[in-house]
């Protein structure tokens, strides 16, 4: 067997109502001061007020950053920090879609200021440590609470990645719950994005593809088709953990040609173009998939 290198979060936690946790979470792996990462979106969920609630009746000062924009800029990134910097945050928590994770993973790396934007841009770039960081998604499609990378938008559109394994959490904390209130288009959008990328790690002819990422991608693959036909309360909670599943495929999976509409220079949304990029390729990637798993 070739070499590969295979990395992900060093510990997941998956059960509904497991944001009842969160407190004793954040005070063994960061302490008492953290900066809770979100978007304005969810400041009308309660899902955020419940997350603080949680926090502040277990000890922990909560300083909150709620200004995380789709496809982040550099200046929601960069006004992150400050903030987390004059909080003296001893740990990030992010909470919310994959913007919001993508903006927390970026400041728990440059809080401590021994790197810039502009220095970690790209393939592990990343030279120093970052602060004790959780991730908790509250939608099931991007996978960013365990994949290596954040995306930021510079200029007007043009999109860069920071990727390495520096960005991966402490802890991934899945509550399918917390998806319970979507929308169902939305649950379907973001079904069809983890459904695009396990079959890009499947497909991928990356040199670093490997058994784990592949097995990992055809699980989720299996179990996607057995729930995406009704968004209800047990396919929402089965999805929460297939998406884990394929976010775990990203060793084996670098971006290529259908991915790389999200690095152009075109306003496109991530979640929303899936279909499109797999329109002409999926009739041949289905014929492939079936003749390698029968």
């Amino acid at each position: 067997m070739d070499k590969f290198a295979f990395d992900t979060a060093k510990s997941i936690r998956f059960g509904v109502g497991i944001l009842d946790n969160l407190a004793a979470l954040v005070k063994a792996q960061i302490g008492d001061r953290v900066m809770l990462v979100t978007d304005p979106g969810m400041m009308g969920t309660g899902i955020v007020e419940r997350a603080v609630s949680l926090l502040s009746d277990g000890g922990i000062a909560v300083e909150l950053f709620s200004d995380v924009e789709a496809d982040p800029p550099e200046h929601v990134v960069l006004a992150a920090v400050d903030k987390a910097r004059a909080a003296n945050a001893q740990g990030i928590l992010g909470l919310g879609g994959g913007s919001s994770l993508d903006v927390a993973k970026l400041v728990a790396l440059l809080v401590q200021g021994n790197e810039t934007l502009e220095d970690v841009y790209g393939v592990n770039k990343v030279r120093g440590r970052r602060l004790p960081l959780i991730l908790v998604p509250t939608t099931a499609g991007t996978g960013s609470e365990v994949t290596p990378i954040s995306i930021v938008t510079t200029g007007a559109s043009e999109k860069m990645g920071v990727v390495s394994p520096v960005l991966l959490p402490d802890v991934a904390v899945l509550d399918p719950a917390l998806t319970y209130g979507l929308p169902p288009h939305i649950t379907a959008a973001t079904g069809i994005d983890a459904m695009v990328h396990a079959i890009e790690a499947f497909a991928s002819a990356s040199p670093n593809n490997n058994p784990l990422s592949r097995m990992l991608a055809t699980q989720a693959l299996t179990l996607m088709g057995r729930s995406c036909s009704k968004p209800s309360r047990m396919v929402r909670t089965w999805l929460r953990g297939r998406i884990c599943f394929w976010g775990q495929c990203w060793p084996g999976r670098p971006l290529q040609i259908l991915p790389s509409l999200r690095f152009t220079r075109l306003p496109i949304r991530w979640a929303g173009t899936s279909t499109f990029r797999m329109a002409f390729p999926m009739r041949w990637f289905c014929r492939m998939f079936c003749a390698s798993t029968l």
